[in-house]
């Protein structure tokens, strides 16, 4: 297993893919498509901001813990990964946010 605990669980969420969704959370949702995963995101990326306003430290790191778990099963199943998205970063680096967001082809 990686010594990332990020690499790690995303080993461990992409050796889920086909398990027996009635032995494992992460075969669930996989099972129940991409488009409950992307709700999955959503729902806790709210609970992540509503974490945030508080002054809970700990809330707000189990919210973004939860978060980070469900994008990951978001990548998995699109078929995209933790080194993915490290290059998207790293094409990224050494440029402004602001420049970046103005070549963006969206």
């Amino acid at each position: 297993m990686a010594d990332d605990p990020l690499d790690a669980l995303d080993a461990i969420i992409r050796s889920r893919r086909g398990d027996d969704p009635a032995t494992s959370y992460t075969a669930q949702l996989f099972a129940k498509g991409r488009a409950k995963i992307a709700q999955k995101v959503g729902e806790e990326a709210v609970e992540t901001v509503i974490a945030a306003m508080g002054d809970d430290a700990s809330a707000l790191t189990v919210e973004a813990a939860d978060l980070i778990y469900h994008l990951l099963v978001l990548l998995a199943d699109a078929g995209l990964s933790l080194d993915d998205v490290r290059a998207e970063l790293a094409r990224r680096t050494g440029q402004s946010g602001l420049t970046e967001k103005a070549n963006r082809s969206e």
